[in-house]
């Protein structure tokens, strides 16, 4: 049984501990193997005041917290303390996989664990990550990033795709998917958190042509596709299309199209053996060198360890 340790802080939303419980905490007989063993901690075990009220209690402190295989950080909305530092770093050097949930990320940072690294939290906290932490290569355009080691996701739902995540990754895709549908989520979201950044883009019926475009252009993946295809789909202009593309998603079509045709190709990796060099063509990149490429840029991987890691035996 494989153990999971989540820190409780007074001041701190329930909603990513809940989380965390969901995917870790509960008992799953159906599945017929060894499930998760979760522990609540708090700094000073005891009662922890959380946001509406209430009060849970722990029994349990930084150094059952620090023992844990998989070691939870929280969103944090205070300071960091040195015993938390000290209890991380004592975490990780002893080889516990260290995970974060939106401004958890912050205790990772000042821990030193994210040095020299890539690393995600919620885009409204990513300027202040990268001006307090300048070591830490700061991505907020992702959902979640895993060095192995240590892992960070952005906003607090993102964490729900990173626990799914570590779930694929210590149980193989049919139970993090099976997982997936009993939260009546999807086992694995597309895109990144700029997605849902506000933006102040008016209605306008030809972002509906556009919305339309990237419609056909999904059923098409396979198909040689520009922006002048694109464009024509639209009944627009390039250069038009182009614009409007660019204020409704804040992305190039060229950029889209490349994440949705890696994206594209993830189940046929996880799912079965059909070599590499198919992938690319059934997803529409002209080369296998191409596919790689881009798939290492976009799940900073490669197709073969992606394929490696999701299809473990189960």
């Amino acid at each position: 049984m494989r153990t999971v340790a989540v820190l409780a802080y007074d001041g701190m939303s329930v909603f990513e501990l809940g989380i965390v419980s969901e995917v870790f905490g509960l008992p799953r007989p159906e599945f017929d193997r060894p499930w998760y063993e979760l522990t609540i901690c708090a700094e000073t075990p005891g009662p922890v005041r959380v946001v509406g009220g209430a009060t849970l209690h722990t029994e349990h402190g930084l150094d059952v917290f620090a023992a844990a295989e998989t070691v939870i950080v929280p969103g944090v909305n205070s300071g960091v303390s040195p015993e938390l530092i000290a209890a991380l770093r004592a975490a990780h050097a002893r080889g516990a996989r260290i995970m974060s949930i939106c401004s958890g990320a912050f205790a990772l940072a000042a821990a030193g664990l994210l040095d020299g690294r890539r690393a995600t939290t919620h885009w409204r906290y990513a300027d202040a990550l990268r001006e307090r932490h300048p070591a830490v290569e700061v991505d907020a355009d992702v959902l979640y990033i895993d060095h192995g080691d240590v892992l960070t996701s952005a906003g607090s739902a993102a964490g729900l795709d990173l626990c799914l995540h570590v779930v694929r990754l210590d149980h193989g895709p049919s139970i993090a998917n099976a997982v997936a549908r009993r939260l009546v989520v999807q086992p694995h979201r597309d895109g990144g958190q700029a997605q849902f950044v506000e933006a102040p883009v008016a209605a306008d019926p030809e972002d509906a042509r556009v919305a339309r475009s990237m419609d056909w252009a999904l059923g098409n993946l396979a198909e040689p596709i520009t922006v002048a295809t694109l464009a024509r789909h639209a009944h627009m202009s390039e250069r038009t299309y182009l614009r409007h593309f660019a204020r409704a998603t804040g992305s190039t079509p060229i950029r889209w199209l490349i994440d949705r045709r890696v994206h594209a190709s993830l189940p046929l990796l996880e799912t079965t053996r059909t070599p590499i060099e198919a992938i690319a063509t059934a997803v529409g990149f002209e080369t296998a060198v191409t596919y790689r490429h881009h798939f290492g840029q976009t799940m900073r991987t490669s197709p073969s360890a992606y394929r490696r890691a999701f299809t473990a035996p189960e």
